[in-house]
């Protein structure tokens, strides 16, 4: 009796999933295309005002072609096409430096460079889109791109002293004073932020490819991650010196459980062993530090917290919620524990009370800690995308199929 109780609330949960997958992704398709100016709406807040003249984030376009493409391949159908036709041909015409390589950071409401630099986390994001958007269209103009910025990350961004990837340069590649991704960043040469999302592209890449470059470059992250990044305490360390040294103390319980997962998934695609079961080890032990530290009363995902100064970020932020779920279900099949599987659950009953807008669609940005939304932050713009919380719903889905 147990065991149909059980079937009977997964199939519920599957389901659950299967709706707000289909609503997020019902939601870009209406609320994200810029007819005005062309390719995508540079934002649109709370409330689904667009704001037509906002600038366009290479992270957003990136993020939103990986997303459509995702789910086509998801879907085994062609339902996004028009949205990953334009998304492709938005970056390839607009965002990508003809002269210097690579792509821009943001581009004007019309579609002309205004931050030329170039962030090797965009890079990264731009393979891992163009990689997915390859494996559903099999357009080779797609795969050629992916693999000219993976080799232009290894040539310009590749520390081949102290092993790694310098954040970012200037147009033309030279060395730029201020590296950092956003206003809340440390200026630092190197960050686990950056590292994980070329990890995730090259797995990609590599599962298009099969290129022994990409394969070596995987693996050498994968090991970075295991020697260099993820610490004795089960946390990673953020962000470093060109030499490793560590530069903040700051944990970001969200990267944390993302990155344990990715790491699997990567090692599984190399069909390394090794690293297959030293990163399950890994997750185990970073799965119980994250249930016993992110979590509060209610199973939200707090932001971050010091443990120096004992300074907790009790936000809730939309995007580790999302990750939550995937890493605990990742968990939940490698050692059968229940209580993975129930805390997903419990996540997405946080999410779905508090953090889905009922009202006007999609994922709040975050909340505080007494569950009252930042109505002042975006649902699209430079950081807030689909791909999080769709790649969640579709991961979770795919592992609950195969149970």
């Amino acid at each position: 009796m147990d065991e149909i109780v059980q079937n009977k609330e997964l199939l519920l949960f599957q389901n659950e999933i299967s709706e707000e997958l289909r609503s997020i992704l019902n939601y870009w398709q209406k609320h994200s295309k810029d007819d005005l100016y062309g390719g995508f709406i540079g934002k649109v807040d709370s409330f689904n005002n667009r704001v037509s003249k906002a600038p366009k984030s290479v992270i957003l376009n990136t993020r939103i072609l990986w997303t459509f493409s995702r789910a086509c391949n998801f879907y085994k159908d062609s339902r996004y096409d028009g949205e990953c036709e334009r998304a492709f041909d938005y970056l390839l015409n607009n965002f990508k430096d003809y002269e210097f390589g690579g792509v821009f950071w943001e581009l004007d409401h019309l579609g002309s460079p205004i931050e030329t630099r170039k962030q090797v986390y965009a890079q990264a994001f731009c393979i891992y889109a163009l990689s997915e958007y390859y494996r559903y269209s099999k357009n080779p103009k797609a795969l050629l791109w992916a693999l000219e910025l993976f080799r232009l990350i290894e040539d310009k961004a590749y520390d081949k002293v102290n092993g790694g990837y310098i954040e970012a340069f200037d147009r033309q590649w030279g060395s730029v004073a201020d590296m950092r991704l956003s206003e809340k960043d440390l200026n630092a040469p190197k960050t686990t932020n950056t590292h994980l999302h070329i990890l995730e592209a090259y797995t990609v890449l590599f599962e298009m490819t099969g290129n022994l470059e990409v394969e070596n470059a995987l693996i050498n992250l994968l090991k970075l991650f295991h020697g260099r990044i993820f610490e004795h305490n089960n946390h990673m360390k953020l962000f470093f010196t060109r030499e490793w040294k560590k530069l903040s103390m700051e944990i970001s319980f969200g990267h944390d459980i993302e990155a344990v997962w990715l790491m699997l998934h990567g090692s599984k695609i190399l069909e390394n062993t090794e690293l297959v079961e030293q990163t399950k080890e890994l997750m185990v032990k970073v799965t119980k530090t994250f249930i016993n530290e992110a979590l509060d009363a209610e199973f939200g995902v707090i932001n971050s917290k010091d443990p120096e100064t004992l300074e907790i970020d009790t936000d809730r932020h939309w995007w580790p919620q999302a990750e939550a779920m995937v890493g605990l279900l990742y968990n939940w099949r490698i050692t059968n524990d229940p209580s993975c599987l129930n805390i997903c659950k419990q996540i997405w009953t946080f999410i779905s009370q508090h953090i889905i807008d009922q009202e006007h669609g999609e994922w709040f940005f975050r909340i505080d800690r007494n569950g009252k939304p930042y109505l002042e932050e975006n649902k699209i713009g430079p950081w807030k995308c689909p791909y999080h919380n769709s790649r969640a719903l579709i991961e979770i889905l795919q592992i609950l199929r195969q149970n």
